[in-house]
């Protein structure tokens, strides 16, 4: 199954009855283990999880650390992108050069990097003085 199908498969399990939007994200980590989440509202709005998180999260606790490949789909007009906190997540956990492949359950899709969704990250490279 490739990461956008396991990414749709999630979607359908996102708890989202406020927004009605639900994401579904799939990781692939560098041990070839993939890894899904999908978004989890809480009726204390800002306090929900995206689906990318859900699954870097997941990756973490199935021991990995790193990811290799990473897809994101939701029902919008256009190829859903990550929120800026969720590209920071992702930028903690991948290279620069890593693919993001972003998607619309109808099919509408768009291949990218992690260095071009976040130019500029804020890296380890900043705490070296610490």
């Amino acid at each position: 199954m490739s990461l956008i199908d396991t990414a749709r498969q999630v979607r359908e399990n996102a708890h989202a009855p406020y927004s009605k939007f639900k994401v579904g994200a799939a990781l692939r980590g560098v041990s070839g283990t993939v890894y899904a989440g999908c978004n989890v509202e809480n009726v204390a709005y800002p306090e929900g999880t995206c689906a990318e998180a859900g699954a870097i999260a997941a990756m973490v606790a199935g021991g990995d650390t790193e990811i290799a490949e990473i897809a994101v789909i939701a029902d919008s007009p256009k190829p859903i992108s990550p929120c800026g906190g969720c590209r920071q997540k992702i930028a903690e956990f991948a290279k620069g050069d890593v693919k993001v492949t972003l998607t619309t359950v109808d099919g509408v899709t768009l291949e990218t990097t992690v260095a071009d969704l976040l130019p500029g990250v804020f890296d380890a490279d900043y705490m070296s003085r610490v």
